[in-house]
């Protein structure tokens, strides 16, 4: 039976842990979609002004050694959580590959020429729609929400849709990425990588399952 001393020797050198999460992401990406159908998929957790905590899962957009970006409307609930406590944390869990990636950090909102762009690479449909909803607040009726996309629709007619004023991304700046991975008998795995300070250094930890 393996030990909790025989663990991945290749995966303790002391690597970025931005390039250690990539490989991970390549090899969700490698499943096929019938099977693992959003790879990218992550759990976002943000907390309110009344300090509970509340979660959800969006789309990891893209990542980089600045951090982990996501797009939304600034004006639903994580959007103003996070303009208000730009604190976060986002938790991958690929079942199939037995893995688990946690960060926790700082979100700030991207540059609005990463917006623009991400922006005009979605579905049309997609685009008049971040337009016509009015995110996380009451909506009577699906006719309601049928007619605004409609509305929406007949004020940019053919031409191109522009980004909504309060439609951008956050990027979540880490300070900890923990990996871990399943292993029989409870006797997991888990290493935690957590900025020196302020500066660009990772300090590697080893945990407890």
């Amino acid at each position: 039976m393996a030990t909790t001393a025989e663990v991945s020797a290749g995966e303790e050198r002391a690597e970025e842990p931005i390039e250690r999460f990539r490989s991970l992401l390549a090899e969700a990406e490698a499943i096929d979609r019938t099977v693992l159908p959003e790879p990218t998929a992550m759990m976002l957790a943000t907390v309110g002004d009344d300090g509970r905590p509340s979660v959800r899962v969006v789309l990891l957009k893209a990542v980089d050694e600045r951090g982990f970006v996501f797009y939304t409307n600034y004006e639903s609930r994580k959007g103003r959580e996070l303009l208000a406590n730009g604190h976060a944390a986002l938790c991958f869990h690929w079942q199939l590959l037995e893995r688990q990636v946690r960060v926790e950090g700082d979100a700030e909102p991207v540059s609005q020429e990463e917006a623009d762009a991400y922006f005009a690479t979605r579905a049309r449909l997609s685009q008049i729609g971040a337009w016509a909803s009015k995110q996380s607040r009451p909506l009577s009726s699906d006719a309601e929400f049928d007619a605004r996309l409609r509305e929406m629709g007949d004020r940019f007619g053919g031409g191109a849709v522009p980004r909504p004023p309060h439609w951008s991304g956050f990027r979540v700046v880490p300070h900890r990425i923990e990996f871990w991975r399943n292993r029989a008998h409870r006797l997991h795995e888990r290493v935690v990588y957590e900025r020196d300070g302020a500066g660009a250094v990772w300090r590697v930890t080893r945990l407890y399952p």
